[in-house]
Formats: C-alpha cells, structure tokens, sequence
C-alpha cells in the first residue's frame, strides 16, 4: 500500500509558478508509475502529467504541454510537478496517485489546492 500527501499549493498570479511535491510511504515508491490529476469546482478531475516508475517517458495533457514538468525522486520518495506560466484556468485542486500499471491510478492523495489569479 502506498499513502500519498501533496503539498506546495498556494495563490499565484497569472504568469507566476508553483511546485507541487507528492511524498509517498512505503518502501516500493519505486515501482510504481505517479501522476497528477486536477479538479476544477464543478469539473470532473482530469490528467495532467505521468511519469513511469524509472523517470522515463513522461506525458501530459494538451492543455499543460511546455508550461507543467513532472519529474521524481526514487531515493525520497517524492513525485514533483513543476508548474510554470500559470493560468487561470490551472486553478483546481491538484492530486497525486500511484499506478502498478501506468493505466490504473489505485493509490490517491488528499489533494492540495492551486489558485491562480487573474
């Protein structure tokens, strides 16, 4: 089992950046696929960004694409998500989730909330 807590949200102006970490327990972090998700109010939650279980082959949604970096750290157990030139609509809480197969997210955080202001 793995339990996941985001942290890093926060207010920022349109333009500006934040960096979302995502610390996991458990001793097998490294075998597990991460990635983020968003819920806008009144939205269902969408993918942002994954990352495989060694670093590699990251992807991200159109809407992210050249703004958001996602990356990790095995030896701390933590999943990054670097959000630069952020936007209004990035506003949303952000959730980190762990995948045994890069398909199907079991493992979730409690969320961390990103307000971008206009």
């Amino acid at each position: 089992q793995v339990q996941l807590v985001e942290s890093g949200g926060g207010l920022v102006q349109t333009g500006g950046s934040l960096r979302l970490s995502c610390a996991a327990s458990g001793r097998t972090f490294s075998s597990y696929a991460m990635g983020w998700f968003r819920q806008a109010p009144g939205k269902e939650r969408d993918f942002v960004a994954a990352i495989s279980w060694s670093g590699g082959n990251p992807n991200y949604a159109d809407s992210v694409k050249g703004r958001f970096t996602i990356s990790r750290d095995n030896a701390r157990n933590t999943v990054y998500l670097q959000m630069n030139s952020l936007k209004p609509e990035d506003t949303a809480v952000y959730y980190c989730a762990a995948s045994s197969d890069y398909a199907t997210y079991r493992y979730w955080g409690q969320g961390t909330q990103v307000t971008v202001s206009s």
